[in-house]
């Protein structure tokens, strides 16, 4: 994963630490974090003024397709193609919870604003809308 600076186009950094291709990124809100999702089945925190990875996230049985911050930068979604979307702690990369009913890979998953809500898509066809009250059953 490479970081170039959008003024100038310099590469400012190289963040290494997959073991294959790199699928999504994303920057936390306030543009000092940066999570990448990975065909290794593995996602990432970077904190990009040390230059460093200060959280792997592992537990996925498969690639990770997409990766999210929450509103708040506390927590990483990410959606998987062992047809789960699972919650991590931004800090401890530890999973909070596993977000399961897809009966195919999910490819896509978002919080909305508020981060009460989120929304998963799969390759089921479905799309799934899950509610705070720890996300356990979509809506």
């Amino acid at each position: 994963c490479k970081v170039w600076d959008g003024d100038t186009g310099q590469l400012l950094d190289t963040l290494k630490g997959h073991q294959d291709e790199v699928l999504d990124v994303v920057f936390n809100s306030t543009g000092s974090r940066i999570a990448t999702a990975s065909a290794d089945g593995t996602a990432k925190v970077y904190d990009i003024e040390r230059g460093r990875c200060v959280a792997t996230l592992v537990g996925h049985e498969s690639e990770i397709s997409k990766v999210q911050f929450s509103p708040t930068g506390c927590q990483v979604l990410t959606a998987a193609s062992d047809h789960t979307c699972r919650i991590w702690d931004s800090i401890t990369g530890q999973c909070l919870q596993v977000l399961e009913g897809h009966t195919d890979e999910v490819f896509s998953c978002a919080y909305n604003y508020e981060g009460d809500i989120i929304i998963t898509g799969s390759k089921d066809n479905t799309c799934r809308i899950w509610k705070d009250n720890y996300f356990n059953d979509p809506i």
